[in-house]
């Protein structure tokens, strides 16, 4: 299966590393309309995508512009951008699980996720934890289809700078390759390739499975 030609996504967290390359590849992808939904406009939006300026604290003031068929969520920061585990779940979680349910009541039948590698709610990382338990809070929405991929250490052009990151990366080709680093190019065309198979309830895919 392949989306309808006419229909529509949305893209959240579409200025991160993910979301970026995904708002590119979709403009090759059989979409109808493509919205995302931002805080703020960037001026490197591309031309064909809709934007959708919202408070996420307030996302139902926005809800009449999340019908749309499938829904990708690339939100996500850190602690330490947070500052604070509290914050960090109100990203990473509430407002996950708040587009989830908004877009869901408007008719939207795909929900794409990027997760974690070692997302488990019983885990006693915090980080992990937390991925685990907006998991299992999207797949309770009720969509017909739901995708949640979990990559391990990302790679690309960041706006942001990350030590860990820039220091793993060497290392990628000797780690077991189920925790090698991934790029963000190769989770977008995973999550379109799953966007096109549509197939329903829930599917997961590790990062080991993740490829161009």
């Amino acid at each position: 299966m392949t989306p309808a030609r006419g229909a529509s996504a949305l893209v959240a967290g579409a200025t991160g590393l993910v979301g970026r390359e995904l708002l590119r590849q979709l403009a090759e992808a059989p979409y109808g309309r493509v919205g995302a939904l931002l805080r703020r406009v960037p001026d490197d939006l591309p031309s064909a995508v809709t934007p959708i300026v919202a408070d996420f604290e307030h996302l139902d003031r926005v809800a009449d512009r999340l019908a749309v068929d499938d829904v990708f969520c690339a939100l996500g920061t850190t602690i330490r951008t947070a500052g604070s585990q509290e914050a960090f779940r109100r990203v990473d979680h509430d407002y996950v699980v708040a587009l989830a349910r908004l877009a869901r009541a408007r008719g939207a039948r795909h929900f794409l996720l990027v997760s974690s590698l070692g997302a488990d709610p019983r885990s006693r990382v915090f980080y992990s934890r937390v991925k685990g338990e907006v998991e299992a809070a999207v797949q309770a929405v009720g969509y017909p289809s739901v995708t949640i991929v979990r990559p391990s250490l990302l790679l690309g052009a960041r706006q942001e700078f990350r030590l860990g990151e820039r220091l793993m990366q060497p290392l990628g080709p000797l780690m077991p390759r189920r925790f090698r680093p991934v790029h963000a190019r190769a989770v977008a065309a995973t999550l379109l390739r799953a966007a096109r198979a549509a197939e329903p309830g829930v599917q997961v895919i590790e990062s080991r499975d993740i490829a161009d």
